[in-house]
C-alpha cells in the first residue's frame, strides 16, 4: 500500500479544515483572554466541550470515512470555499468579540453590522451548511446528512445558550434605541 493509497483529497481537505480551525482556535483564544480581562464572563463553559468534540468528530470523519479516491465535486468545493468567505465576515464582523465559546461583556453592544443586520446567528449557519456541504464535495451524501444531523443538535442547545447569555444586553439595547 502506497501513501496515495491511503491519502486522497478528501483526506487533504480534512488536514486543511483542522489547521485553519486550529488557526482560528488561537485566534478565539486571544479574545477570550481580552474580554474576560475587560470583565466578560463566559456563559455554556460546561457545554463547551460537546461542541468541540463533535467538531472535531467530523473532520475526523471526512478523513477516515471518505475513500482517498472518492471523486471530487468541483462546483461543491467552490460553493464550499465561498462558505469560507462568508465564514471570515462573520468573523471580522464581531472582530475582537468573535470566540468559538459564548463570552459576553455586559457593557458591549450587541453587534448588528454585516451578516448580523440580517441573520441572527450567522455563525452557525454557515457552519451548518458548510457540515453538509464538505461531504458531498466527495460524494458522501449519507455522512453530511448524519453529521449535520448532529451539528444541528449541538448548535441548536448552544444558541439557546447564547440567546440566554446575550438576553439583557439585547433587552437593553432595544430600550436604547426607542429613546
Amino acid at each position: 500500500m502506497q501513501l496515495y493509497d491511503t491519502i486522497g483529497a478528501p483526506q487533504l481537505a480534512a488536514v486543511l479544515v483542522l489547521i485553519q480551525r486550529f488557526g482560528e482556535e488561537q485566534y478565539s483564544a486571544r479574545n477570550m483572554r481580552a474580554l474576560l480581562a475587560t470583565g466578560a464572563h463566559e456563559a455554556g463553559q460546561d457545554y463547551y466541550p460537546v461542541v468541540a468534540v463533535t467538531h472535531l468528530a467530523w473532520i475526523a470523519s471526512i478523513y477516515f470515512l471518505i475513500p482517498p479516491d472518492a471523486p471530487v465535486v468541483w462546483p461543491l468545493v467552490v460553493y464550499y470555499l465561498a462558505l469560507q468567505a462568508a465564514r471570515y465576515w462573520v468573523i471580522a464582523s464581531l472582530g475582537g468579540y468573535w470566540t468559538h465559546r459564548i463570552v459576553t461583556l455586559p457593557e458591549a453592544p450587541i453587534v448588528v453590522s454585516g451578516p448580523y443586520g440580517t441573520v441572527r446567528h450567522p455563525n452557525y449557519t454557515v457552519s451548518i451548511i458548510e457540515t453538509m456541504v464538505l461531504p458531498l464535495c466527495f460524494g458522501a451524501l449519507a455522512l453530511g446528512v448524519i453529521m449535520t444531523a448532529v451539528w444541528w443538535a449541538v448548535l441548536s442547545y448552544k444558541m439557546k445558550l447564547e440567546d440566554e447569555a446575550l438576553k439583557a444586553r439585547r433587552l437593553a439595547q432595544r430600550s436604547t434605541a426607542r429613546k
